[in-house]
């Protein structure tokens, strides 16, 4: 029988505890969303929603917000154009890639540096945005009286995420971009945290409302095939 000295032994020790924290960090990872991670039966409802026009906006740039005012401009025209009865309209905010970021509170913003991460300016200092700009109504907070969608004080003027929400779009989640943004913080910032605990942290501050899909491009399709959504991407 071959003899192991201390030295070795201890050597083949600390080797194996370093295999056994490379394994523990990959089983954590999670990287692939199964389906009893997530909230499926609320997609589904989605699918299986028989409003007459369901429209889905598959957005990935953010753009100054620019696809918020086209949600808010759908909205305006089916409703007061087609006479599309209110509860017949069901929009969908499909949002991944850096508009991913939209989906957090100003928590994440301020902590993650999001606006001089993707070069989002806040209006009203002129500096990288630490608050989600594009969030916040204009006019949930002060109940607006103004029922006349021409008026420009209104709700129905009133393209933030909040607002749209109110009026009844659903906005979503990528799982997927959040575990790939969470590696590009820790890279762009040098953080000390390992990517899950960042993701974690990301899911802890989503907005009300906001529901988490495992990967956007899976969810568009079927929400296209089953869902019979229109097509939208700005």
């Amino acid at each position: 029988m071959r003899k192991i000295s201390r030295r070795s032994f201890v050597e083949q020790a600390v080797v194996g505890a370093a295999a056994l924290g490379a394994a523990a960090t990959r089983a954590d990872a999670q990287l692939v969303y199964k389906s009893s991670d997530w909230k499926l039966a609320e997609f589904n409802r989605l699918l299986k929603d028989t409003s007459r026009v369901k429209q889905v906006f598959d957005e990935i740039q953010i753009g100054d917000g620019r696809f918020l005012n086209n949600m808010k401009n759908s909205l305006n025209g089916l409703r007061f154009g087609f006479d599309v009865p209110v509860d017949q309209i069901k929009m969908i905010g499909a949002l991944h890639g850096p508009a991913n970021m939209l989906n957090f509170d100003d928590t994440v913003w301020q902590k993650y540096r999001i606006g001089e991460w993707l070069k989002v300016t806040d209006p009203k200092t002129g500096q990288p945005a630490v608050r989600n700009i594009y969030y916040p109504s204009k006019t949930v907070q002060t109940r607006s009286a103004s029922e006349d969608p021409n008026d420009e004080t209104s709700s129905y003027q009133d393209a933030s995420i909040q607002t749209l929400q109110a009026r009844g779009v659903q906005f979503l989640c990528c799982h997927t971009a959040t575990e790939e943004q969470a590696r590009v913080l820790i890279k762009l910032y040098g953080l000390a945290q390992q990517p899950e605990e960042i993701v974690k942290d990301l899911l802890s501050h989503l907005h009300p409302g906001i529901l988490v899909v495992p990967a956007m491009v899976s969810a568009i399709a079927l929400l296209q095939s089953e869902g019979r959504c229109t097509y939208v991407t700005v």
